[in-house]
């Protein structure tokens, strides 16, 4: 029994020294490898170093104490971690390290910025917890050099590298040094800072519970505060790959676009300033973020920045004007919305209901602002939408450089360059005051487009309009109206131009106007044998072109709803005579003319008659057509109808009628 006791006893005094042994051994195994990762730091020019390395077998938990690291690069970037805590550690293969958990404490970075000495930004995170990670067991190949450049890729490289369920940071406070050049600094605070489902370069989901900055500033002698708070940020489907493309000179000539966002989302965020600015957002949005390699090459675009203190020489300029477009269309945007905008400024509250717009090949397809309410000097401006539609930013940039310079003032062909960058316009749900009376202008719909452009001149245009506004008593042109006890006028109108290459054709469809409860008008007018070369610049060109132009078909149709009454009535004060001595004199003269007009054209006689029949009884509605008897040359039309309107219209067969 006594000897089964001891060879008990010295078995376990056995395998207790082994476990112990073989822990000491693993132990130093770890301590190296730990070491051997950095001194592929160290070789890259940077700096690293450790405290003491522990493991603990039987939880496969490896924790390093007082990480400290700074980068090559000028200015350098440091990183200090107090401990370092990986556990359920596991190398599947030579190549892999994985934990179930991994924890650093105190973590601090700070990083200087070359662009303006003095800046500096400095963070600090109490804890980061990294859950179910897997990456590589050492470092992959060091960057070619210590440039931000090289820096961003080598990072992106590792981190495609990893996988990992989850991490997340409590807290996050950062603190922000201005430098000499705008005296001041702030404070950034990140709360509930998560990632989730980070594989291949790829994140499900990044979320942050709040966002908050204190920035203090000092311009000509005077200080100021600014405060703001975001909450619920929050980002979906995230490839850094896209970003990875646009450090790869292989991709240079990628022009696809590589889906960087699903989208992002955060609101409410609030802005407070000591001058008096309060702003908040209700809610931010923005949809299918995308990134076209061959128009951000980042290499390319940072060697362009001239250096700092350097004056860029005029082709420089143009250079950076041309690579600061081509951002714009190397960057789509499916939907960015904003949502309940509110600013309370010394100038009085402004608000705004949403604003939104797409981005794609450097054009924004409609820029939407809707619920604008304001006020004005004179009164209250709402505003229910107003859109700007196929805005080309890109050349909209490349061709401010012909305005950059005020010395060289841009020729009106130059500007006329301008309007294709632009192909629409809309107002709908305006209230603006009026000069100093108390009624208001209402708009309720007005919208522009144009389209179908021949160089910088478009071929198709299409105006309608809707509004409502005070009829201005001082205006001698309005009198009558004042007169007539009208005090607003609404007016409504539809025009459309399009010019059809084929047919060589113009037309002018719809022309529509209503003109309050006064008349309706509409007509349609086309004109034949109108060629390419009339949309020229050259004004001489055109005006030869112009002489091809020959008269269409002509329509008219003009409803009555008081406009003759009005008229008659004018004609009576001015003549002093009662209003219906005023319309038997008109309709006298008209029946008088007839057979003059008849000899210049029998047609002629229908319209007088029409005419006649129009003003005799109120409520009517003319209707008069006029076809071209053969090739009527437009421009010799127009002077004739400046000399002789009768023979004019001899060269048209015309029909008339009246009706109700």
């Amino acid at each position: 029994m006594k000897k089964i006791l001891i060879g008990l006893v010295a078995a376990i005094v056995i395998a207790t020294v082994g476990f112990f042994g073989f822990e000491f051994y693993v132990q130093r195994r770890v301590a190296g490898e730990v070491e051997a990762a950095f001194d592929q730091i160290r070789a890259t020019g940077s700096k690293a170093s450790h405290g003491k390395v522990s493991f603990d077998l039987s939880s496969r938990t490896i924790t390093v104490a007082d990480i400290t690291g700074e980068t090559a690069a000028q200015p350098p970037a440091s990183v200090r971690i107090a401990s370092f805590t990986a556990s359920g550690v596991n190398q599947p293969d030579a190549t892999r390290f994985s934990a179930d958990s991994i924890e650093a404490t105190d973590i601090e970075l700070g990083v200087s910025m070359a662009a303006q000495p003095g800046l500096s930004v400095s963070y600090k995170a109490p804890r980061i917890t990294v859950k179910d990670y897997s990456g590589p067991a050492g470092l992959r190949r060091p960057p070619a050099s210590s440039s931000l450049i090289d820096v961003y890729r080598f990072a992106i490289e590792q981190f495609a590298a990893i996988t990992a369920s989850s991490v997340a940071a409590p807290s996050l406070a950062g603190t922000i040094k201005f430098g000499a050049a705008m005296p001041g600094g702030g404070d950034v605070a990140y709360s509930g800072l998560t990632m989730q489902g980070i594989k291949d370069g790829k994140i499900a989901s990044v979320k942050v519970d709040g966002f908050a900055f204190t920035v203090n500033t000092q311009q000509a002698g005077k200080a100021d505060k600014l405060t703001g708070n975001l909450a619920n940020v929050a980002s979906y489907d995230i490839d850094l790959n896209a970003a990875a493309a646009m450090f790869d000179p292989q991709k240079a000539n990628d022009d696809r676009y590589y889906r960087a966002y699903r989208q992002i989302s955060a609101g409410p965020y609030t802005i407070t300033s000591g001058q008096g600015l309060n702003m908040r957002i209700d809610s931010l949005t923005i949809d299918d973020v995308g990134l076209r390699p061959s128009r951000i090459q980042l290499p390319a675009l940072m060697a362009m920045i001239p250096a700092a203190g350097t004056v860029p020489t005029p082709a420089q300029a143009r250079d950076m004007i041309e690579k600061a477009a081509g951002i714009y269309e190397g960057i789509r945007i499916g939907n960015a919305e904003m949502r309940g905008l509110s600013m309370e400024t010394p100038q009085g509250p402004f608000k705004v209901s949403a604003m939104r717009f797409g981005l794609e090949n450097g054009k924004i397809g409609e820029f939407a602002l809707e619920g604008l309410d304001t006020r004005a000097p004179k009164g209250p401006v709402k505003v229910g939408r107003f859109a700007l539609k196929s805005l080309d930013i890109a050349n909209l940039l490349r061709m401010s450089a012909l305005f950059s310079n005020p010395a060289q003032r841009p020729s009106p062909d130059q500007a006329l360059q301008l309007l294709p960058l632009l192909e629409g316009v809309e107002l709908k749900g305006v209230v603006a005051p009026y000069k100093d009376s108390n009624k208001p202008v209402n708009i309720d719909t007005l919208s522009l487009n144009w389209g179908q452009f021949v160089g910088p001149i478009p071929s198709l245009a299409h105006l309608t309009a809707r509004l409502t506004g005070p009829i201005d008593a001082t205006d001698a042109g309005l009198q009558p109206l004042v007169a007539a006890g009208m005090d607003t006028l609404a007016l409504n109108c539809d025009l459309g131009a399009v010019w059809t290459e084929a047919s060589r054709t113009f037309v002018l469809d719809p022309v529509t106007l209503e003109l309050g409860s006064l008349l309706k008008a509409s007509a349609r007018v086309s004109l034949a044998n109108v060629p390419r070369g009339i949309f020229s610049l050259n004004p001489q060109q055109a005006a030869t072109m112009g002489a091809q132009i020959e008269a269409g078909t002509m329509e008219l149709s003009l409803r009555d709803m008081g406009g003759v009454d009005l008229a008659i009535a004018q004609y009576a004060r001015a003549q002093n005579v009662s209003r219906d001595a005023a319309r038997r004199t008109i309709v006298d003269n008209l029946r008088a003319s007839k057979e003059k007009t008849a000899e210049a054209s029998p047609d002629t006689v229908a319209l007088v008659e029409a005419l006649t029949r129009f003003i005799d009884n109120p409520g009517q509605t003319l209707i008069i057509k006029l076809t071209p008897l053969g090739k009527v040359p437009a421009l010799q039309l127009i002077q004739v109808l400046k000399t002789d309107p009768l023979i004019a219209l001899a060269q048209f067969r015309i029909e008339a009628s009246t009706g109700l």
